[in-house]
Parts: C-alpha cells; sequence; structure tokens
C-alpha cells in the first residue's frame, strides 16, 4: 500500500467531517488528490481511523458489468462500515439526515467464523448466514451518482450509507448448494408500487463470489474478514434515489421481506 500524503490525510479529515456534518464535498476542490486504487485504499483506511470506531462490515460495489462500465472499472471495490449504520429490519431513517442517497437490492452475509482467502465457495456457504438486504448509498459529495470517479467513491468507504438487513438464517440451511444461491429473485417497492425487479446472479453471476471476492481482497492489504462481521454483497438491480415514504423488498427462498420506512 502507498504512503498517506499530507493533502489525502486532509481529504481523509474532510470525508469524516462532510459525514459528521451532512455537508457535502465539492469533487473539483478535490482533484487530483487521489489518482489510484492503493491511494484511495489508503484514504478509506485514514477516514476509519479518524472515525475511531471498529469494522463492523463491508459493503462491495460494482459488481455488475453495468455498474463497472458507469465508474470506469474492471473489478469490484469494497468500502468498511461501522456499527450504526447497520440496521436490523423493519428500520426507520429520516431523510435529512441524509445527503443524495440511493436504493439498493442485496443478499447480505455475517462470518459465523473467520473467512480465508483460501476458502472454497463451498466453504464459505457453510461459514456464513444470509438475510436479505436493502442498501442506503449514500456519499460524502454533491452530485455524486453517477458521476464521481471512481477512487473518490472508494476513498469514500465505497460511498457506505446503511444497510438495513432481514432475518439471518445459515446459509447452508437456505442453500442446497452454492449455484442455489445465484437463483434468489427480489422485487423492490416503494408505498406498494412495484420499483423494479432483480436477481442475485446480476451480482458476479453469484454474490458468494463477491464475498470470496472481499475475502481475497482484505488479504492482500493484510486485513481479515472477521466473526461476527457482515457485507453487503452487491446490487441486483441499477439504484433508484431513496424518497419518503414505504420502501420494501421482497426476496424469495424463504428470505422473506425487508422494510425501511423513510421520513
Amino acid at each position: 500500500m502507498t504512503e498517506l500524503t499530507t493533502r489525502q490525510a486532509e481529504f481523509a479529515h474532510a470525508l469524516v467531517v462532510a459525514a459528521e456534518s451532512n455537508q457535502p464535498l465539492t469533487e473539483s476542490d478535490w482533484a487530483g488528490v487521489v489518482t489510484t486504487d492503493d491511494a484511495a485504499y489508503v484514504v478509506q483506511d485514514e477516514v476509519m481511523r479518524q472515525k475511531g470506531l471498529p469494522v463492523a462490515g463491508y459493503k462491495v460495489s460494482l459488481t455488475s458489468k453495468q455498474t463497472q462500465q458507469m465508474f470506469d472499472s474492471d473489478s469490484p471495490l469494497y468500502g468498511q462500515q461501522v456499527a450504526k449504520n447497520l440496521l436490523a429490519a423493519p428500520a426507520t431513517v429520516q431523510l435529512a439526515d441524509l445527503n443524495e442517497p440511493l436504493v439498493e437490492v442485496e443478499l447480505a452475509f455475517r462470518a459465523k467464523e473467520d473467512l480465508a482467502a483460501s476458502d472454497s465457495l463451498e466453504e464459505l456457504l457453510h461459514k456464513v448466514t444470509v438475510a436479505g438486504a436493502l442498501e442506503v448509498p449514500d456519499a460524502r459529495f454533491a452530485n455524486w451518482f453517477p458521476d464521481l470517479k471512481k477512487e473518490n467513491v472508494m476513498a469514500d468507504c465505497a460511498v457506505g450509507g446503511l444497510v438495513v438487513y432481514g432475518h439471518e438464517f445459515d446459509a447452508s440451511e437456505v442453500f442446497a448448494d452454492v449455484a442455489a444461491v445465484a437463483t434468489v429473485a427480489a422485487t423492490l417497492s416503494h408505498d406498494g408500487k412495484q420499483v423494479d425487479q432483480g436477481a442475485a446472479s446480476e451480482v458476479l453471476g453469484n454474490p458468494l463470489k463477491s464475498l470470496q471476492w472481499l475475502v481475497g481482497k482484505l488479504e492482500e492489504q493484510g486485513k481479515h474478514f472477521t466473526k461476527g462481521q457482515l457485507v453487503s454483497s452487491g446490487t441486483f438491480v441499477l439504484p433508484p434515489k431513496l424518497t419518503a415514504g414505504q420502501w420494501e423488498v421482497d426476496f424469495t427462498k424463504g428470505l422473506g421481506p425487508v422494510k425501511l420506512t423513510v421520513k
């Protein structure tokens, strides 16, 4: 990993302040500060250090060809999450507390034991719980979607906002095998009207591949996905804007509904 420069440390501090104050940054003010993936992750680590809170989980982004093309990337990226942003459903949030939030439909996995890059997909299936999730990505920048530079997305903890997760089940009890994970379908609705539908196969072909990518990437950086940590593994749908009202995602495979009230 690269060394943190003075300007990058200032950028990390600005991201933390923007999150605390809900006063978004202007991207052009930070042009050229982060220009590589390695530097972006170094800034993200500094953001987490300045927050002074442990890593409770992760989010994986750019898990479809469409979203990778939107942000000029050929691979996923991840962001670290703190516990206060991981909410059990049903949840209620205030729109005024957010910047420019979106809505994503995901599967969330929680480690029942420490995970390793050497784990096969089959081994991962037996080491995690699974839940349906409604993620609310949100950035510390104005007018961020879909034009925010990829490196700034990464520095900003992968534009991590909130993750609202449903009932957790042992993944190996829900799914007969690895392939079954990709067959989960979900319907997103707002105030009782369908907004979109999607399938787990949109997430790198299978969300367990997203988890496996994350575990491997963390180990490359000297980090580990440990027991109790949660990951939202990638969106089934292109995210619409979050607005006030009742949001709900209905999942197949008995994963049940996930509900979010936005006031």
